[in-house]
């Protein structure tokens, strides 16, 4: 009788770690992919000037009220195509006591197109992660600065992002909130000369 019930918590036991063992693996492989896309005119300034500013990631704590830190981890190339990674600490705006990590390849580029004139681009790839380290989420960006009316700039940002399951709602929020904010924060930076 004894060993029966020990065989018995034995196997509810093994069943117990086999289910988290398979929900842990559903949250890490059905990270659903979306999309989010914003823009914003800057009145009377160059696209170069704006691209410039953003593509120095040290700005970026102005931009993205969620950055606490960063670390620039390589930077090489020239001013009209350069790359840099910086690893960063950034707080969830809707839930400010957790911290993440995230690591970030940036590839900085002005594209001459004859007809249109130039495009400036910001192309990045994110990886950021949670719980130490054990569960990350992949992210890519891109941000276009074009010529306005040949005295305006229009950028921008288009975000593919992953989101664990049950959390679309949240992943959404945090991603508008930062994604506005950055382009508030951007037009803040180069207010209209009168």
């Amino acid at each position: 009788m004894r060993a029966k019930m020990q065989t018995t918590r034995w196997n509810i036991k093994r069943i117990s770690l086999l289910c988290i063992a398979v929900l842990g693996l559903y949250m890490i492989f059905s990270a659903s992919n979306n999309k989010y896309e914003v823009d914003a005119i800057i009145k009377y300034t160059k696209p170069d000037k704006v691209w410039e500013f953003v593509a120095d990631f040290s700005k970026m704590k102005l931009l993205n009220p969620t950055i606490v830190d960063f670390t620039i981890t390589s930077d090489s190339g020239h001013i009209h195509h350069w790359k840099y990674s910086v690893m960063y600490r950034e707080r969830l705006s809707h839930w400010p006591y957790w911290l993440n990590v995230a690591n970030a390849d940036f590839a900085v580029k002005k594209l001459d197109r004859p007809a249109k004139g130039p495009l400036y681009t910001i192309e990045s790839n994110h990886s950021t992660c949670f719980l130490g380290g054990l569960y990350c989420l992949y992210s890519r960006g891109e941000f276009r600065f074009t010529h306005h009316k040949d005295i305006h700039t229009h950028c921008v940002e288009s975000v593919r992002y992953q989101c664990p399951p049950f959390l679309g709602r949240f992943c959404r929020a945090e991603v508008e909130f930062q994604r506005k904010a950055i382009m508030k924060n951007l037009t803040m930076q180069f207010p209209p000369k009168l």
